[in-house]
């Protein structure tokens, strides 16, 4: 199961969940 995630703007909380989230296998960011 693919769960997606979005992150809404990339300021500094939303590169560090990026950054956590990119190493989560079934995770893809949008």
């Amino acid at each position: 199961m693919v769960v997606k995630v979005g992150i809404n703007g990339f300021g500094r909380i939303g590169r560090l969940a990026f950054r956590r989230i990119q190493n989560v296998e079934g995770v893809e960011v949008t």
